[in-house]
Parts: structure tokens; C-alpha cells; sequence
């Protein structure tokens, strides 16, 4: 991850470039139909997801889902992107890698059998792009890892459903044995000619041509991007991986004159980034410098539940879930958007945001793992998602 010399930049990237955004999701029980070793540290899990069910877990290539596991009698929830395409209705599969001293990654890659059950909320996420068969248009992307996992679904959809796109793919890893998805992607290469490009960079790599030797600095991007892309026109490019290939990307691609909007990022963990986009107070009436217990309401699935939570306490999320309310959350670090809600009434203040737009702030929205009451009195409805 990055070091602390990269925080402030990153702050403003994530600021610049949303992540994800948030449907109202629950949790229900699949069954594990398959487990493929990808690699030495990552399987792919592939969920039977029942026909009464379908409706629910519909996805768009992209999209994450949350599981809820149990270690050592903690409750955990880990996000994990879907690798399948939604072209496959059969299919259903998440990549997940061990990573060190991951309590649920371990759990899942050591343990995990078919058979077993798991919890696993609905899809989520808005790292995806709107899909049109006449489009003709040249698709980049940057991951770096497991960062592999929704590209492979963006990757396969779009291919799929765009005869006259083109797809290129900057892919970082630490060594040929580490590539997830390596065998795939080259049958993929085969099966689109002409129209998909597969550019392997490797930590450990020992490529004639250093462009392809060492990690994705900010100086090596710009470099790909001039060598491999030369229709600046129609471009959209995803970038999705750890937090400082991320940052030395999206500097990259500003510094080549790419549309911000244009630019989609997915971030793997919470930043270690101690600078974030600070959520403004949703002012309606007096009581920014309100300091005491605030009366909250929380409305959910359509039913209210009234709440004491203290200003300099415990973020609304916390007190919902000390309360006993079923109110959804992933990361509880800003990122994954999974409990947004809206400010219908009072003040608040949320500590951290890397997910939310400025426009969704300026209307009401909230993550409400960050937010803090401002005022005496204050309305918070997650069905206004």
C-alpha cells in the first residue's frame, strides 16, 4: 500500500473519481456449487444462486458482493468482485485472494468446500459502464492483482456485447505464477483477435524491454498509454487495484489529458490515506455546534427506530448495529458506499468519504459508518438509497 508520502495526493483522487455507489441489499444464504485454485493463494467460488433468488442477485459487470463470514466467533464481512459475466445467467463467481494476516481471506481459501453455505449480500457497485451494440470505442484498463477480478467481467461483457470495441489491458503482478486468470485471458485473446490486448507488467519480470519490468509507476503508465493507445477519442479506461498503482494511474492519464469522466477506479481495502474528502454538514436549521445526545430516527425497509446517539460517540452505523437493527455495511472505512443513507432531517457530519460524489453529498447522502449527529434532532432513511 502507500506510503505516508502519497496521502494527500490520494485523498484527491479518490475525491476526483468515485468508486461506488449504493442499492439497499440483504443478505441471503448460497450454496459453494464449485472452487477452482486459481493460483497458489487465489480460488474462484462459484455460488448456485436459486431461481427464487435470481431477481435479487441480477448484476452488472462490475459489481461487488459482501460476505458475512465467522472467525473464531467474530462476525467479519469482506467485499469481493464478481469475475463472471451477466451474459453467463448460469454463472455466478467471485475471485478470492489469501492475503497475509487476512482472517477471511484465509478462512475462505483454506476451508472453503463445495457444498458449504455462505451469507452473501446482493450485488452493489457502479464501477461498470453503460452497454450499446452500436457503439465503436476503445475500453483500458489497469489492475494490478486480485484488481483483475471485475475488469475480467467489464472485459468479457463488453467484448461480447460490442462487436466493434476494442479492449486493452495493462496488468501488473509479481510474477508469471501470481497472473489470476493468466489461461483465461489468453483464450480470450484468441477469442476476440484483433480486438483485445493483453500487456503483462511484472515486479519480478525480466522482460527485454524494461516498460514491462518493475511496478506501474506514474512515468510507466504515461509510457503504456503513449506506446498502446492512440485513439484518444473514445476512450474509457478502469483502473482497479492497490491504493498507489491506483494514484500513479489516474496522475498518469491526468497528465495525458484524459476526461475525469471517463475514468472509473475501483479501490481493493480500505486507504491507508489518513487525508480523505470530509463530508460537508446537511444544514436544515440551526445546530452545527451541537455536542450532547441526539434523538436519531433511522428508517428502514420502511419501518423507523428511534436511536440516543452522542455527537463525539460512536458513528450512526455503530449505535444502529448496538441497537440490534439489520442496517447493512462491508468495510466500515469509507469505501465500499454499502451503508449510504439520506439526511432527511437535523445536521450530521461524516468523518471520511471516499466514495461519494460532491452532488450526492450536496443532497442528503451520507455514509452513515463516518456520520456524526450535528443537532438535536436528526432523520436518517437508508430506503432513500
Amino acid at each position: 500500500m502507500v506510503q505516508e508520502a502519497f496521502t494527500k495526493t490520494a485523498a484527491s483522487i479518490f475525491a476526483r473519481f468515485p468508486m461506488t455507489n449504493n442499492r439497499m441489499a440483504h443478505f441471503h444464504t448460497l450454496r459453494v456449487a464449485d472452487i477452482h485454485q486459481e493460483t497458489p493463494e487465489c480460488i474462484v467460488v462459484g455460488f448456485d444462486v436459486p431461481p427464487e433468488l435470481r431477481k435479487e442477485f441480477a448484476f452488472q459487470h462490475g459489481q461487488y458482493v459482501t460476505l458475512k463470514l465467522t472467525v473464531n466467533g467474530e462476525d467479519l464481512r469482506r467485499s469481493y468482485s464478481i469475475c463472471s459475466s451477466p451474459l453467463d445467467a448460469d454463472q455466478f463467481r467471485i475471485a478470492v485472494k489469501k492475503v497475509p494476516q487476512g482472517r477471511a481471506s484465509t478462512q475462505l481459501v483454506d476451508k472453503l468446500k463445495p457444498g458449504m453455505s455462505v451469507e452473501v449480500m446482493t450485488p452493489m457497485g457502479s464501477f461498470t459502464t453503460a452497454l450499446d451494440p452500436s457503439k465503436s470505442r476503445h475500453i483500458v484498463a489497469f489492475a494490478a492483482g486480485s484488481g483483475i477480478t471485475p475488469i475480467l467481467s467489464i472485459l468479457k461483457t463488453v467484448l461480447r456485447t460490442e462487436p466493434k470495441s476494442r479492449f486493452t489491458l495493462f496488468y501488473g503482478n509479481t510474477d508469471v505464477d501470481r497472473i489470476i486468470f493468466r489461461q483465461r485471458l489468453e483464450e480470450l485473446k484468441l477469442q476476440h483477435a484483433g480486438r483485445l490486448d493483453v500487456h503483462h507488467i511484472l515486479s519480478k519480470g525480466l522482460d527485454e524491454d524494461k516498460l514491462f519490468n518493475g511496478r506501474i509507476t506514474k512515468e510507466k503508465a504515461v509510457e503504456l498509454v503513449k506506446r498502446f493507445v492512440t485513439d484518444s477519442d473514445t476512450n474509457e479506461y478502469f483502473i482497479c487495484g492497490p491504493e498507489q498503482m491506483m494514484v500513479n494511474v489516474s496522475e498518469a492519464l491526468e497528465h495525458l489529458g484524459a476526461d475525469k469522466k471517463r475514468i472509473h477506479i475501483e479501490l481493493f481495502g480500505t486507504p491507508v490515506s489518513t487525508e480523505a474528502k470530509r463530508g460537508a454538514d446537511h444544514s436544515h436549521g440551526a445546530g452545527g455546534s451541537f455536542a450532547g445526545i441526539a434523538d436519531v430516527k433511522v428508517i428502514m425497509d420502511g419501518r423507523e427506530h428511534e436511536l440516543k446517539v452522542p455527537a463525539k460517540g460512536n458513528a450512526v452505523l455503530d449505535a444502529a448495529l448496538d441497537a440490534g437493527l439489520d442496517v447493512p455495511y462491508a468495510c466500515k472505512g469509507a469505501v465500499c458506499c454499502t451503508c449510504k443513507a439520506r439526511v432527511v432531517e437535523g445536521q450530521v457530519e461524516m468523518e471520511m468519504n471516499y466514495a461519494l460524489t460532491d452532488e450526492e453529498v450536496a443532497d442528503g447522502y451520507v455514509l452513515t459508518c463516518q456520520t456524526h449527529p450535528r443537532s438535536a434532532r436528526v432523520v436518517i432513511d437508508y430506503d432513500q438509497h
